[in-house]
């Protein structure tokens, strides 16, 4: 028996209504902001660094991205909820670190595993339909490969089957059980 497991909770956040902060303008920073803006668009991010790449500024401006450009000091920290470390200084991520647990705010440091209280993942969006993809923090490019897969695998048309099966919910009477039931019932097919 397999003993090793993947012990991550996975959750879908509303980024719109977080008050998130990446410190870093360097390619690591611009990774991290293009993935957040990929599958939330409408992210309430703000970036901090001393400079910023092209790159970054030109993503920033595109999705009204407010650029803070200075060093990192712990008082940005002030009414953040999710905050990722992207800085090529190993010491001003571990800093970043500490505060926001010192603070309660969930934070991420790139490529630092045992600095993170989570993961960003692989994605694939279709519509509504949203999958995520973790390895645990072991293998990015596994998580890439199975991405990539699954954007494959998965319909195109899979957001008509999610508002079909909506509008479809929404004419059910009867308890949670019976619902369940007849949905389970529409949707069988999916996995045969």
């Amino acid at each position: 028996m397999n003993t090793t497991t993947n012990p991550l909770y996975p959750i879908f956040l509303k980024a719109h209504q977080l008050n998130m902060l990446i410190v870093g303008g360097g390619n690591v920073g611009l990774e991290k902001l293009s993935f957040l803006l990929k599958s939330s668009p409408q992210a309430n991010v703000m970036v901090m660094a001393p400079w910023f790449s092209e790159e970054l500024k030109t993503l920033a401006e595109a999705y009204h991205v407010p650029l803070v450009q200075r060093s990192y000091a712990s008082n940005v920290l002030h009414k953040k909820h999710i905050v990722i470390a992207a800085t090529n200084d190993t010491e001003v991520n571990k800093q970043i670190y500490h505060d926001c647990k010192r603070r309660d705010i969930l934070v991420n440091v790139a490529d630092t595993p045992d600095y993170c209280d989570f993961y960003l993942g692989g994605i694939v969006t279709k519509g509504n339909v949203k999958v995520a993809i973790s390895t645990n923090g072991k293998s990015p490019t596994t998580a890439k490969r199975l991405r990539q897969f699954f954007e494959e695998v998965i319909p195109d048309n899979i957001n008509e089957l999610v508002e079909n099966l909506h509008r479809f919910r929404k004419t059910l009477k009867g308890d949670f059980e019976y619902k369940v039931k007849r949905l389970n019932e529409q949707t069988k097919s999916l996995v045969e």
